[in-house]
């Protein structure tokens, strides 16, 4: 058990620092695998010396292991529930999409969004007569509103300005959707939300709790680099969308 502590908490170092040399992290959220091997290669190191470890009560350690493993089949549940929508590809002639904001950058967008806008990109020239609304605030380390940097983006790629309408107050998914329904009919109009693979499943549920009812993803793909990293937040995503009542 010590070895396989030590082992994780090793990878789980490495991890950090190349999440962290990448840049493309976005959030501070990274820090927790920091922390994770940090936390384990110090479990493992009290294990071995004997700290400790063999002088907590049984029953607390038994607890604890108990909750572990229920903690363990929660995460794998959830995490399947957000691979399911990694396949999405949409449906043909939507009347709108919706794209959600990620980070802009000084120079243009992250490349989380860029990957966002070259999928609401290719699905607008396929499907001419779909109108697209880019979702999102200005963030305090934004120049522009996301919705401007990503209406900005397809206009100089070419998609006609009037089929782009701009919602640029939204600051988290959830606002996302519910700001962005006021171009709409959530009743009538098919709608697709297009986000990066791994956000596809809360998204559309969202949506549909929302009151969208002909709704579904599009998904973008996302740097392999950082999957474990999205997949990680994202069930923290879930879990706290679930607990508010927002899925």
């Amino acid at each position: 058990m010590q070895n396989l502590a030590l082992i994780a908490g090793i990878f789980f170092l490495f991890y950090f620092l190349g999440v962290k040399i990448s840049g493309g992290y976005g959030t501070n959220f990274y820090l927790i695998w920091l922390v994770m091997g940090l936390a384990l290669v110090a479990w493992a190191v009290c294990m071995k010396k004997g700290i400790l470890i063999p002088h907590i009560p049984v029953w607390i350690r038994r607890t604890f292991f108990l909750l572990a493993c229920m903690g363990c089949l929660l995460f794998v549940f959830v995490e399947g529930l957000i691979l399911s929508g990694f396949a999405a590809k949409g449906e043909a002639r939507l009347d709108y999409i919706i794209v959600l904001g990620a980070q802009m950058k000084a120079n243009g967008p992250s490349r989380v969004l860029q990957m966002r806008l070259d999928t609401a990109y290719d699905y607008l020239v396929e499907n001419p007569g779909t109108m697209a609304i880019v979702s999102g605030a200005r963030g305090k380390d934004e120049h522009v509103s996301e919705a401007q940097g990503m209406y900005d983006y397809l206009v100089e790629r070419g998609i006609a300005p009037d089929r782009i309408l701009k919602e640029d107050q939204s600051r988290n998914t959830s606002q996302n959707i519910d700001y962005s329904s006021t171009f709409l009919d959530k009743e009538k109009d098919s709608v697709g939300i297009v986000t990066n693979n791994f956000h596809i499943f809360r998204a559309t549920h969202i949506a549909k709790k929302n009151g969208y009812k002909y709704v579904c993803g599009i998904a973008a793909p996302s740097e392999l680099l950082l999957q474990g990293n999205n997949m990680l937040r994202e069930f923290a995503g879930v879990m706290k969308d679930f607990l508010v009542g927002n899925l």
